[in-house]
């Protein structure tokens, strides 16, 4: 597995990257918007005396199942605690989060770069069926090996053929625009996720965002990304999951270009007018019609949303209601609302109408 110290001249941190520090701590890149010296991420694994995740001898816990604003408040009280310099205050976007420092970088991992390793030499039968993954999304939709990435634990090397599932990354909105409908016409050798493990989930989104059974059920049901189990080509129950990630080229707002700051909660009604930013994290929606329903009477021009259960859930020309934390941009030039930055009581969500 290569062992970068820093991240590759001229390719621009991407969200799905991984950072593991002096301390041996692994972060999950976050986004794209990050400090001249640091990273914005938020801590994944980290060392343990005995866990599932092994690397040569050494162990690690997960901090953080999945991504979600309480979960990631929960480590940041960690690293308070126990390594502080990894919590900052951001003065760009008004907000407490957990940045690494490149000076405590010890190893920043490309997924793919770690892909192109799998590729050429798959070590274990779960890398073997990343290949068998990768090669039949290629035949599917013509996309290049360099289209794709492989994140998670795998990424790092820490993960286990017997438990572990296959996080791969697909970069550049044209490379995910080809791959949506292969995926939805079925590739060779998958299957659906089984029931259970669907209503397991529903039951989670339901559990953790606040929801009712009906709109947990719709928004599992949309998330065209999430789970592709591989049945006969590895373990029983392996889960692919897809992650839509941004180009260079597609990076294109610089540290402190804009200046955001939070003016407290805002929940309003609004129609889709642009969806093609709604496919990475975060996902933006660019809004018409605005009707403020609760907060200040401004003007909202966007939504975006770090939680990934609120990616492309809404078309162009949708009507839906959203509830977040109301952001200023560039001291009152426009305003927008962000669902999953902040620790504040109540759900936030973004809903077609029909489902309140």
């Amino acid at each position: 597995m290569s062992d970068n110290s820093a991240l590759p001249a001229q390719r621009k941190p991407k969200d799905r990257d991984f950072i593991e520090t002096k301390e041996g701590l692994l972060f999950c890149v976050v986004g794209y918007l990050h400090p001249p010296d640091k990273y914005t991420a938020y801590l994944k694994y980290s060392p343990a005396t005995a866990g599932r995740w092994q690397r040569q001898g050494r162990a690690y816990r997960r901090e953080l199942a999945f991504y979600h604003a309480h979960q990631v408040a929960e480590t940041l009280d960690i690293l308070q605690t126990h390594y502080p310099h990894y919590v900052h205050t951001c003065p760009v976007r008004d907000m407490r989060f957990s940045m690494v420092p490149q000076e405590y970088v010890q190893t920043y991992y490309c997924p793919e770069q770690r892909l192109a390793e799998i590729l050429a030499h798959p070590a274990d039968p779960l890398e073997e069926t990343v290949v068998k993954v990768v090669q039949t999304i290629q035949k599917a939709t013509g996309l290049s090996s360099a289209s794709l990435g492989v994140t998670g634990s795998i990424l790092l090397g820490i993960h286990d053929p017997g438990f572990s599932d296959i996080d791969l990354t697909v970069y550049g909105r044209e490379n995910v625009r080809r791959l949506r409908p292969a995926l939805a016409a079925g590739l060779p050798g998958t299957a659906p996720p089984d029931k259970a493990y669907m209503e397991d989930w529903r039951r989670g989104v339901m559990r953790y965002f606040g929801l009712s059974e009906a709109q947990a059920r719709w928004l599992v049901s949309r998330r065209w990304t999430f789970t592709f189990p591989y049945p006969h080509w590895a373990q029983e129950g392996v889960i692919v999951s897809l992650h839509p990630t941004r180009t260079d080229a597609e990076i294109q707002e610089v540290y402190g270009e804009h200046i955001y700051r939070d003016v407290g909660m805002v929940r309003l009604q609004a129609t889709i007018a642009d969806a093609a930013e709604a496919v990475f994290m975060p996902a933006i929606y660019a809004l018409t019609d605005v009707h403020i329903l609760e907060g200040p009477a401004v003007a909202v021009s966007e939504i975006c949303a770090y939680e990934g259960l609120f990616s492309q859930v809404a078309d162009v020309g949708e009507r839906v209601e959203a509830r977040g934390k109301l952001e200023q941009v560039d001291g009152g030039r426009r305003y927008r609302l962000v669902i999953g930055s902040s620790r504040r009581a109540g759900p936030e969500y973004l809903l077609p109408i029909g489902l309140l």
